[in-house]
């Protein structure tokens, strides 16, 4: 039987961006039934923060959650792990945020795997599926904008250096400029309250985007319009793309991804022609350009990006195109058209591209176990022992001295149990985690110190009397050129200070 469907809006407040690294401080959240219609009482759960990690000020002082208050009143990750499972993600639940699958729920699954709880059965199993409302605000501005008021930002174009407006569907600017302002943004419930809002005026004045989009947030559903036995071009909605342009284009399929269940495609924007007589050196420099290479006003990219099919990509067929949305996007399908004729023709190039996208190496993998969640799937014959870990108490545990297949999984292991069960270990696992714990906060505690140091400064405008050298200057005012216009709370400085200087390792 089918269990019945229902929405879980949810936010997260981290202490900082890093899945891998951070951790979750807040989680927040509201089901609501398929019309939007609240079920049940809102979540709102502190997590506590384990004493071996150092939250980022810069984040600490936006959500003005401290450690101190996350010890005080929150949950083990172990805790808060068994209630995401047995009362969040029950069958039928379409889990929903606002970039919430490249963000929230990747820290989801990094806290399940520390926790020894399956990192993805809560996203699909049992009826369950995800989907993000970002990529659908972007698509139903680009497409069907009537009905609702679309904000723009005031930047300076990194190119030009002259001020520009543009579009931006930051969630705080879609709630004050429709009427339901949140008063109390980074706070992940007054966030979830925003975004159920927001879910309610797409649903309302573009009920079939709406309706479509949820659709197309299944993989399946996805891989029927864009794929690469019949290709086709197709709208394609995405932060990658420019704000000019509503982050909206019309791409084609070319090949298959590096990750499996994905597909490379091609900006039709693009003329391939201008990317014909390219050599293999210098598409590999643009695909390896930095950061500041890729500002300077002459830089090209490659119009090619990934597009995994099961993380809701926003896609429609260019059939949705009316003559208005042509205009608003500057798509002339006549060009287009004629770009993917080239496309057809320039063969060579073109596989030149892909062979190059898809052998870029991957990321240098993590040497800590937290952070090897991707390296591969615990082994069969571990998972009867995880299954038991997940079930355990403190008295269990102590006894529980599994041997375990995965090499990873026995450090894993300590820590799991040194951050919720500390009673659980023997003298010599309590010596093991001194031992981690010290050695990490060493490396970290001396840049940490520094940096909260800084931020009192900036806070009280004043510059250091003296750097250690030029780099360390340069480090400085960057800061401080990021948090013009920020509102440094000082308690919150003394506050992470205070932390910093408790879990600080005793020296011998």
């Amino acid at each position: 039987m089918k269990a019945n469907q229902t929405f879980f809006f949810y936010d997260l407040e981290t202490s900082g961006f890093s899945a891998a690294n951070d951790r979750i401080m807040q989680f927040a959240g509201q089901r609501t039934d398929m019309n939007l219609q609240s079920i049940g009482q809102p979540v709102n759960l502190l997590i506590k923060l384990a004493d071996d990690i150092l939250p980022s000020p810069e984040a600490i002082l936006v959500t003005k959650i401290t450690p101190q208050q996350t010890q005080r009143d929150g949950l083990t990750e172990s805790e808060f792990a068994q209630v995401f499972l047995d009362e969040i993600v029950i069958p039928g639940t379409i889990m929903l945020g606002y970039n919430s699958v490249r963000f929230d729920d990747e820290f989801m699954r990094y806290t399940l795997w520390r926790n020894f709880r399956d990192p993805y059965e809560w996203s699909w199993s049992d009826s369950r599926s995800r989907w993000d409302l970002l990529d659908v605000v972007r698509l139903v501005r680009a497409l069907r904008p009537d009905g609702i008021n679309w904000p723009f930002a005031e930047k300076v174009d990194p190119k030009t250096k002259k001020k520009v407006k543009i579009p931006t569907n930051n969630l705080v600017d879609m709630a004050r400029e429709n009427g339901f302002e949140n008063t109390n943004a980074h706070d992940a419930l007054a966030d979830v309250n925003a975004l159920i809002n927001l879910a309610k005026l797409l649903k309302e004045e573009q009920p079939k985007m709406w309706d479509y989009l949820l659709k197309m947030r299944d993989k399946k559903a996805v891989a029927e319009l864009v794929n690469l036995d019949d290709p086709v071009a197709f709208v394609y909605a995405s932060g990658r793309y420019s704000s000019e342009f509503e982050k909206t284009t019309v791409a084609f399929p070319l090949a298959p991804g590096k990750k499996p269940g994905s597909v490379l495609v091609w900006d039709l924007r693009v003329d391939p022609d201008n990317f014909a007589k390219l050599t293999e050196k210098e598409i590999k420099a643009k695909i390896y350009a930095k950061w500041e290479e890729r500002q300077k006003p002459n830089f090209v990219p490659l119009p090619v990006k990934e597009l995994a099919y099961n993380r809701c990509p926003a896609v429609a067929p260019i059939g949705t195109l009316d003559a208005d949305a042509q205009d608003r996007l500057k798509i002339d399908l006549k060009q287009i058209e004629k770009n993917l004729g080239a496309l057809r023709k320039n063969h060579d190039v073109i596989d030149q591209i892909v062979d190059s996208l898809n052998a870029r190496p991957d990321f240098a993998k993590s040497s800590d176990v937290e952070g090897q969640l991707y390296d591969s799937f615990a082994p069969d014959s571990d998972r009867a022992k995880i299954s038991v870990i997940a079930a355990a108490d403190v008295n269990d545990l102590a006894d529980f001295h599994p041997n375990f297949t995965d090499e990873r999984l026995p450090e894993l292991l300590l820590r799991f149990k040194a951050r919720n069960f500390a009673k659980s270990l023997s003298a010599d696992e309590k010596r093991s985690y001194e031992t981690y714990r010290s050695e990490k906060l060493q490396r970290e505690i001396p840049a940490y110190m520094q940096k909260l140091f800084w931020l009192s400064q900036i806070a009280a405008d004043q510059i250091p009397a003296n750097f250690a050298n030029d780099v360390e200057k340069s480090r400085f005012f960057a800061l401080r050129n990021r948090l013009v216009g920020r509102e440094i709370d000082t308690f919150v400085l003394e506050e992470l200070q205070l932390w910093a200087e408790s879990i600080m390792p005793t020296m011998d």
